[in-house]
């Protein structure tokens, strides 16, 4: 058998299986503004929100370090609006062009997949009840922030969905779309990366 050398893929979700990014950025818009007042512009979006876990969006938004129920709180008002205006899209709140196909093919070819998001539990739940997650994947060996590890741009997320494959990070390829999780593929050792977006 010819020796091959990436054995398996691991998606970021949001901005690659999922093309939702102008839903986040008016979901955080929107959360902004009731917020603190003012728009979240377009640059602090892609160092501050893109890739990164609510934790670290939220931190800077309300400048100042969260944690326990007040985490807890705002994240889920702030997934709130993002959840109900995916829902607003009707039939468009789908994949993103090609996915399924894609996914179909890693099935039928028996070639290990998995995500490594940094959505938290509830929108991963949201995303597996209504874009059919389980056909194509196992929820076990998806990695989500469950608050338990750094978030991109550090390594630990894509370390992880690379154990959860059986594989070393050099046997992995991943698909990302952001900046910190370019830098967090990178910090992983992920042996090839695909990265999806403007050319800048």
């Amino acid at each position: 058998m010819r020796f091959m050398k990436y054995q398996g893929i691991i998606f970021d979700f949001n901005g690659v299986l999922l093309w939702d990014s102008h839903t986040q950025e008016r979901a955080w818009g929107r959360f902004s503004r009731e917020k603190r007042g003012v728009p979240f512009l377009q640059e602090e979006m892609a160092i501050h929100a893109h890739g990164r876990n609510n934790q670290h969006t939220l931190q800077y938004l309300m400048g100042q370090a969260l944690k326990g129920e007040e985490l807890h709180q705002l994240t889920q008002q702030k997934e709130a609006i993002y959840r109900q205006l995916c829902l607003d899209q009707g039939e468009d709140f789908r994949l993103s062009p090609g996915a399924v196909e894609l996914l179909d093919f890693l099935v039928t070819n028996d070639i290990p997949h998995t995500i490594a998001t940094a959505a938290e539990k509830t929108n991963l739940d949201f995303f597996v009840k209504h874009l059919d997650l389980t056909r194509w994947f196992k929820l076990e060996q998806i990695v989500y922030d469950d608050g338990n590890r750094p978030g991109k741009p550090a390594p630990d997320i894509y370390l992880q969905a690379a154990r959860n494959l059986g594989l070393a990070p050099a046997r992995c390829i991943v698909v990302e779309d952001s900046r910190s999780g370019i830098q967090a593929a990178h910090a992983a050792g992920i042996g090839h990366i695909i990265v999806l977006g403007p050319h800048h």
